[in-house]
Formats: C-alpha cells, structure tokens, sequence
C-alpha cells in the first residue's frame, strides 16, 4: 500500500510539472502571436486552467515532502504525549476539511457537467473539463492528510527538529 501511495503523490507532481509545461507553452504561444501577428484564442484560459491544475496536483506531494508551510510555534515547545495529541489534532481538523474540499471540489466538477457550464472567454471550453485536475487534486490531498494521519496514529510518522524545519521552508 506504500508504493500505490508514494506511486499516486509522485504521478501527481509529474502531471503537475506537466501542467506547468503547458503554462509555459501557452504563454510562449501568446507571445510569438503578438511579435508574429496572430492570434490564437484561448491562450490566456488554458495558461489558467493549467496554473490551476498545476496548483491542485502538486499539493499532496508537497505535503508528503513536508514542504507546506506550518506554523510551529506551539508544536516546537511540546513534547511527547501533548505534541502527539496536537499531531493528531491538526490533522485530524486537516482530514476534515481536505475531505470538504475534496467533496465540493468533485461536487463543482459533477455539477458543470450537469449544467454544462462552458467557459465565458473566447475558448468556450466545457468547464468540467478544467475543473477535473482540482477534483483529482483534492482527492489525492485527502488521501494524503488520511496518511498522515494513520502514520501519526500508528507512531511512524517522521518529524524534523526545530532547526531542519526552519531551514527547510526558508
């Protein structure tokens, strides 16, 4: 179960890295449009949308790589039993609300297709189609946060000194 789990975050950051190729490209693109006269529509929307799902993929991997910021002033002064009951705490109230985010998140995405929500700008891109990176996004942080969790729970969870915390997010 490791390996599915390590295998989903890593899949997502690729994806995520992927989308941030196709930010990237769309910017390029509008650019040579301007510098070669022509116009190429939706360049704008879908450097957008794949800033957006660059955003949402990367956010289980960044957890998981303990690269989110986390204020630790409390957490750095307790020890033992307290900071594990804070532990579990934080990430437990995390849980529930990376599994709302989730929920509505997949809820928007239903709903668009539903409606079928198109796009306002000169795209008219079906918004479903965008939105699906934020669900799978959310999904995979909520699975995420779940780890976390279990791994808190079960005592394997890993924790940084005060000093590699602060190094690290600098």
């Amino acid at each position: 179960m490791r390996r599915l789990l390590d295998f989903l975050y890593d899949a997502a950051a690729w994806l995520a890295a992927l989308a941030m190729v196709g930010v990237l490209l769309m910017v390029l693109t509008s650019i040579l449009g301007r510098l070669l006269d022509f116009h190429l529509p939706g360049t704008d929307a879908y450097a957008g949308y794949s800033m957006a799902a660059a955003g949402f993929l990367s956010l289980a991997h960044t957890l998981k790589k303990n690269e989110h910021i986390r204020v630790t002033l409390l957490m750095g002064r307790l020890r033992g039993g307290a900071r594990r009951g804070m532990e579990l705490w934080a990430l437990s109230v995390a849980v529930l609300l990376a599994g709302l985010f989730a929920w509505f998140s997949v809820r928007l995405v239903w709903q668009s297709h539903l409606f079928n929500d198109m796009s306002t700008s000169n795209d008219a891109t079906p918004l479903w189609i965008p939105q699906i990176a934020m669900a799978v996004g959310t999904v995979i942080l909520l699975l995420a946060f779940i780890d976390e969790w279990v791994l808190e729970l079960r005592g394997l969870r890993q924790h940084e000194s005060g000093d590699e915390e602060a190094l690290h997010n600098e």
